[in-house]
C-alpha cells in the first residue's frame, strides 16, 4: 500500500505559506471524502432497506402460500397435490425468512454501523477541528494588528506588556489549535482506508454465512422435492403446450369457415330452416315502449325451457321468465319499418312481447319453435320426433297457396245439404261416435286459401255512395230493411287463417282436421300473416268488416252454415262449414277457420243462437218464448256477451287491417 501523505507539525508554528496551500489540499481532500462517504452510506443503508422488505416479503410470501388452500376458486378448489406442495414450499420460505432477517441484522451491525461511525466521529471531528483553527487564527490576526498598532514616541510599558501577553496567548492557542488540526488531517488518511474497507468485509462475510447456513438447510431431501416439483411442472408445460396447438387449429379452422358466420342474412334466398325445433337460444331485439309514442329495443339473449321464454342480460347470473308460451299464438307484424319482428300474443288474446330476429333464418326458427312449444310437444316422451311427425304429416297432405284471384275447380261428391238442427239449449252438436278418416273429411292435395281478397268492383260497389256497415246496429239512412230487422248483431275480433274445400258437412271433426291442415301449412310454408277483420253475427247472416273502412269483404248466408266449433284445445280458433248451391243438385262446402281474440266457443254460441232465431221465426209463438227468455237491447235485439263486445272494440279500435303472426 503506498506512503501516506502527512502535514508537518513543526510547521503549524510558522503558519507559512506553504504550510496553509499544503493545509488548503488536506481540506479539499477530506471535503470530497466526506460527500463520497455520504453517497456511500446512502447505497449501503439501501441494500439494508432490500434485505428487512426481503425479509417482510418472504414472510408474505408464506402466508399466501397457506391462504391457497382458503380460496374459493369459481371452477372448483385446487388439487390436493398442488395443495400439499405450497404448503412444503410456505415451510422452506419461513426458514429462508429466518436466514434473511439473521442477514438482515449482521449486515446492519457489520455495514452500515462502521461508516456511520466513521462519518459522525471522524469526518466530523476533522469539520469541528477546522472551524476552531480557523477562530484560533483571527484571534492571532487581530492581536498582532493591534500589537504593531503600538506608539513609538509615547511608549507605554504597561500597555505594551499587556498586548504583548495577549498576543502570546492568541499565538499558543493558535498553535494548540492547528496542532490538534493537522494531526486530525493526518490520521483522516489512514482511518479512511479502514472505513471503506471495514463495511465491505461485514457485508461479504454476512453473505458468505447466509449462503453457508443456506447450504447446510438444504439436504439432498429438499434436492428430491425441487426435482419432482420440477417434472410436474414440466408435464404441465407439456399438457399446456398441447392444448395450445389444439386450440391453434380450432381457432384456424373457425376462421377458415364461410363468411356467413359473421354476416347476418347471407342465405336471405334460400335459409337452411330446421322447423322441428322444440328449444331455442339467441339473441333478440326486444321492443320496450318509454313513452306515450317512443319506444326501445334492447338486445338479449332468450331462451326456451320447458314452455316459458326466459330472457338473461349480458352479465346476468341467470335468466327471468318473459312469457308463458303454452297456447299462445305468435305472429309476424310489421313494426317502426324493422325488418323479422313478429309477436306473441297470450291465449287469451292479450298482445305479449314484440321481439326482432337479426336474420330471416332466426326469425322463422324462433316462430316454428315457438309455435311447436305452443302445442305442448314438449310434454311427450319424444318432442323432436313427435315435430318431425306432425310436420312430414302436414307437408304431405297439403299443397297450400298464399292468394287466389279465383277459387281453383274442386272435386267434392255429390249430396244432399242437411241443415244442423239446433236443440232447444243451444248448445253445440255433439261429435259422432266413430271418428272418420281424414280422407273421408277433405280430400287430398285441396288447395287452401290463406287471404281473403274483396275484389275491386266489389269494393267500389260497397263505397259507391259512401256506405258502411255499421257493426253497432245503429239505424243509417238507407240501411238495409233485413239489417233492420236483425234481432241479433254481435260483432267479434277474429283474424283470418284459412279456408279450403271439404267433402262432407255431417260432423265437426272435418272442422278439426281442417284446422290441423291450415296450421301445418302455414308453419311450414312460412305463412305468418293474418288479415284481422270483424265477424258480425246476425240473425241473417255472419259478415267480414274491415276495421279500418268498415267495409264488408264477404258474408255467407247463416242457413248455409251447416257446422261450427271451437277448437278443443286451443279454444281461440273456430271454423264452420258454408254449404252453397253451384248447380242444381251440386253443393259446394268449405271450411273457414279463424283465430279470434275471445273464447271461440262464444262465437260459436252467438251462432247458435242466430241459427233458433231463424228457426223462431216460422213458428210466432216459438219466437215470442225465444224473445222472452233472452234479454233484449232497448231497440228489441237479443243482448249477449256486452262486457266482451266493449272490451274488443276497446283494444281493437284503433286496429290495423293486417297483424303479422
Amino acid at each position: 500500500m503506498p506512503a501516506v501523505d502527512k502535514l508537518r507539525l513543526d510547521e503549524a508554528l510558522q503558519d507559512s505559506p506553504q504550510t496553509r496551500s499544503l493545509l488548503s489540499v488536506f481540506e479539499e481532500d477530506a471535503g470530497t471524502l466526506t460527500d463520497y462517504t455520504n453517497q456511500l452510506l446512502q447505497a449501503m443503508q439501501r441494500v439494508y432497506g432490500a434485505q428487512n422488505e426481503m425479509c417482510l416479503a418472504t414472510q408474505q410470501l408464506s402466508k399466501q402460500l397457506l391462504a391457497y388452500e382458503k380460496q374459493n376458486f369459481a371452477l372448483g378448489k385446487g388439487d390436493e397435490e398442488m395443495i400439499s406442495t405450497l404448503q412444503y414450499f410456505s415451510k422452506v420460505v419461513d426458514e429462508l425468512n429466518i436466514l434473511h432477517t439473521e442477514l438482515a441484522k449482521q449486515l446492519a451491525d457489520t455495514m452500515v454501523l462502521p461508516i456511520i461511525q466513521f462519518r459522525e466521529k471522524d469526518l466530523t471531528e476533522v469539520s469541528t477541528l477546522k472551524d476552531l483553527f480557523g477562530l484560533a487564527s483571527n484571534e492571532h490576526d487581530v492581536s498582532m494588528a493591534k500589537y504593531s498598532r503600538l506608539p513609538k514616541k509615547r511608549e507605554n510599558e504597561k500597555l505594551k506588556a499587556e498586548v504583548a501577553k495577549e498576543v502570546a496567548s492568541a499565538r499558543r492557542k493558535q498553535h494548540l489549535s492547528s496542532l490538534q488540526y493537522y494531526c486530525a488531517l493526518n490520521a483522516l488518511q489512514y482511518r479512511k482506508r479502514v472505513a471503506m474497507m471495514e463495511p465491505m468485509l461485514g457485508y461479504t462475510r454476512s453473505q458468505i454465512k447466509f449462503f453457508k447456513k443456506g447450504a447446510e438447510m438444504f439436504s439432498k431431501k429438499m434436492d428430491s422435492f425441487l426435482s419432482s416439483v420440477s417434472n410436474m411442472v414440466h408435464s404441465v408445460q407439456e399438457e399446456l403446450d398441447t392444448e395450445a396447438e389444439g386450440m391453434r387449429i380450432s381457432q384456424q379452422d373457425l376462421l377458415s369457415g364461410n363468411e356467413s358466420v359473421y354476416t347476418p342474412d347471407f342465405d336471405v334466398a334460400s335459409p337452411a330452416i330446421n322447423r322441428n325445433l322444440i328449444q331455442k337460444a339467441g339473441y333478440l331485439n326486444l321492443r320496450n315502449k318509454t313513452g306515450l309514442v317512443t319506444t326501445t329495443w334492447d338486445r338479449l339473449y332468450f331462451f326456451t325451457q320447458g314452455g316459458n321464454l326466459l330472457c338473461q342480460p349480458r352479465g346476468a347470473v341467470a335468466g327471468g321468465l318473459i312469457q308463458d308460451l303454452d297456447n299462445c299464438s305468435v305472429m309476424a307484424v310489421d313494426c317502426e319499418d324493422r325488418r323479422y319482428c313478429f309477436q306473441i300474443t297470450t291465449p287469451t288474446g292479450k298482445l305479449g312481447i314484440t321481439l326482432q330476429a337479426e336474420s330471416k333464418k332466426e326469425y322463422e326458427e324462433w316462430i316454428c319453435a315457438i309455435n311447436n312449444i305452443s302445442r305442448q310437444i314438449y310434454l311427450t316422451d319424444n318432442p323432436e320426433a313427435v315435430a318431425i311427425k306432425l310436420n312430414q304429416t302436414a307437408l304431405q297432405a297439403v299443397t297450400p297457396i298464399t292468394s287466389f284471384g279465383k277459387k281453383q275447380e274442386r272435386v267434392c261428391p255429390s249430396q244432399d245439404v242437411k241443415n244442423m238442427e239446433i236443440p232447444n239449449d243451444r248448445v253445440v252438436p255433439s261429435e259422432p261416435a266413430s271418428v272418420p278418416d281424414s280422407a273421408e273429411l277433405i280430400a287430398p292435395g285441396t288447395p287452401i286459401q290463406f287471404d281473403i281478397m274483396l275484389p275491386a268492383m266489389e269494393f267500389l260497389d260497397q263505397n259507391r255512395g259512401s256506405r258502411r256497415t255499421n257493426p253497432f246496429g245503429e239505424s243509417e239512412d238507407g240501411q238495409k230493411e233485413d239489417e233492420g230487422d236483425s234481432l241479433l248483431q254481435q260483432m267479434f275480433v277474429v283474424r283470418f287463417l284459412g279456408s279450403m274445400a271439404v267433402r262432407s258437412d255431417q260432423t265437426v271433426e272435418v272442422i278439426y282436421e281442417a284446422m290441423r291442415q291450415v296450421l301445418a301449412a302455414r308453419a311450414i310454408h312460412n305463412i305468418f300473416r293474418m288479415t284481422e277483420s270483424h265477424l258480425l253475427v246476425t240473425s241473417h247472416d255472419l259478415k267480414l268488416i274491415d276495421p279500418q273502412t268498415q267495409v264488408t269483404r264477404t258474408s255467407f248466408e247463416l242457413a248455409g252454415v251447416t257446422q261450427f266449433a271451437a277448437h278443443q284445445d286451443n279454444k281461440r280458433l273456430l271454423g264452420f262449414v258454408v254449404c252453397d248451391a253451384e248447380s242444381p243438385g251440386e253443393d259446394s262446402k268449405s271450411a273457414y277457420v279463424f283465430e279470434s281474440n275471445t273464447e271461440g266457443e262464444k262465437i260459436c254460441y252467438a251462432i247458435s243462437l242466430g241459427k233458433e232465431i231463424i228457426e223462431a221465426r216460422k213458428d210466432p209463438e216459438a219466437l215470442a218464448q225465444l224473445m222472452s227468455s233472452m234479454p233484449l237491447t232497448n231497440d228489441g235485439k237479443f243482448m249477449l256477451l256486452n262486457d266482451q263486445l266493449e272490451e274488443d272494440a276497446a283494444e281493437h279500435g284503433d286496429g290495423q287491417e293486417e297483424s303479422e303472426a
